[in-house]
């Protein structure tokens, strides 16, 4: 068995949806884990928006207009007059569903149960096209189960009985074909993995199936050694570890969600990045072997917040550190980087959200500065030992760049500087010549 999840821009159109259907038609057995089509998703956050102030007009103009877009799209799909009639059907119903909440009180329940449209209505058009065509083709409903437990982490037992059982009551089939990222929680309501939790999906189910290979099918051949959009001639690369892979992801590389790197590892299950547009590349595969002695790529994350604590109290004070965290803690606001010194302490976030009542609350304990507009650059590799002097290397290449902290040791395969955001590009680019080239 194999898991294969294909992105919304794989899925985004009739035509690609013809061409992820030439790709899985080999002799393998397989899951096919799809995304809504591309645009879809943030279509229906759109209409969820206006629904939330009851504005129905403005709703009901996205949805027409989501709506239209779908048709075009199902004649394109179907040659024959039962699919064609059936697609049509399909739409009309989905919509209907969508169009009924712009008459009742919107709540965050029934904003779920919209966000879950998408995918669902991309599987379902897709198990129709492969039927058409003579494929031996079931659809298993996420639904039955995928679940997340009361702290919204997945409930891997639930997941894993409950999909063998929804399999075994579908019966044997050459391709399954589910929905990514949509779930229930564990009250039963619909529910998502958040944004990018395709992949996520994908990880659970090869994980609950014990799956062979987990493939990741997206816009691009693989895993690359550093951006394409600020640096070029970047480098697919060949092979990384998952803690190698994970680093990335966490750190910027958007071919592949931060999430679904955990599940695979704890697993042994490989993982094959792939290109859509381009299915004879080899592509990126991640599994446990680490290649030894390399610098593999640099990544950057953006939107990162600085956050500097000085007191004069935190020399030798016991439980100093303690009391800082707990404070990230009971706002639920991870922190990526730390460092210290006898008089302070900075940190780095990616959501500040709750960051105006985070700076009152840290006060209380020292002054406090932040620092906005910041980038994490992460190059990543074999840093166990550092025998060859990477991290020299590293920092010769950007020693023309202010660095506001860095991060080196919490990690074997790890290197993290702070940088400001409108140094980010110069910075990919000296890494990239003194690493790569």
């Amino acid at each position: 068995m194999r898991v294969l999840k294909f992105g919304g821009t794989s899925v985004g159109s009739a035509q690609r949806m013809m061409e992820v259907a030439n790709i899985i038609d080999d002799s393998h057995q397989k899951i096919v884990v799809l995304s809504a089509m591309s645009g879809t998703t943030n279509s229906l956050v759109e209409i969820a928006n206006y629904l939330y102030k009851q504005n129905h007009d403005g709703a009901n103009e996205v949805i027409n207009n989501l709506e239209a877009k779908y048709e075009q799209e199902v004649i394109k799909l179907f040659k024959s007059e039962e699919y064609l009639k059936k697609g049509k059907q399909l739409i009309k119903s989905h919509f209907d569903f969508i169009k009924s909440f712009t008459i009742d009180m919107f709540t965050v329940f029934e904003e779920k149960a919209i966000l879950a449209q998408g995918e669902l209505i991309s599987t379902a058009l897709f198990h129709y096209f492969l039927k058409e065509n003579g494929k031996d083709s079931t659809l298993l409903p996420a639904l039955d189960y995928m679940r997340i437990d009361k702290n919204n982490e997945p409930d891997a037992t639930y997941i894993k009985e409950n999909l063998k059982k929804v399999i075994k009551e579908q019966g044997d089939s050459k391709i399954y074909i589910t929905q990514g990222y949509i779930c229930r929680n564990a009250f039963g309501e619909i529910d998502n993995l958040q944004r990018g939790g395709s992949d996520y999906s994908a990880s659970l189910i090869g994980t609950a199936t014990e799956a062979d290979e987990i493939q990741i099918w997206t816009d691009i051949d693989g895993m690359h050694n550093n951006d394409p959009r600020y640096v070029e001639n970047t480098k697919s690369i060949s092979e990384l570890s998952f803690d190698e892979a994970a680093e990335l992801a966490y750190f910027g590389a958007k071919i592949l969600h931060p999430t679904s790197v955990l599940p695979a590892k704890l697993a042994n299950i490989p993982v094959r990045l792939l290109n859509t547009m381009k299915p004879e590349a080899e592509g990126t595969l991640i599994s446990s072997k680490q290649r030894k002695e390399r610098m593999a790529a640099v990544a950057a994350k953006d939107g990162i917040t600085a956050i500097k604590i000085k007191s004069g109290r935190m020399l030798l004070a016991y439980g100093f550190l303690r009391k800082v965290f707990e404070i990230f803690e009971s706002y639920k606001t991870p922190i990526d980087m730390i460092t210290t010194s006898e008089v302070g302490v900075s940190v780095t976030i990616d959501d500040d959200k709750h960051l105006t009542e985070i700076v009152n609350d840290l006060k209380k304990y020292g002054s406090v500065e932040v620092d906005r507009e910041q980038v994490i650059v992460c190059v990543v590799g074999d840093l166990i030992a550092d025998n060859r002097g990477y991290a020299n290397t590293i920092f010769d290449a950007v020693k023309e760049i202010p660095i506001r902290m860095i991060s080196y040791g919490g990690s074997n395969y790890n290197l993290s500087l702070l940088i400001n955001a409108n140094d980010k590009k110069k910075a990919l680019n000296l890494l990239s010549d003194k690493l790569f080239n």
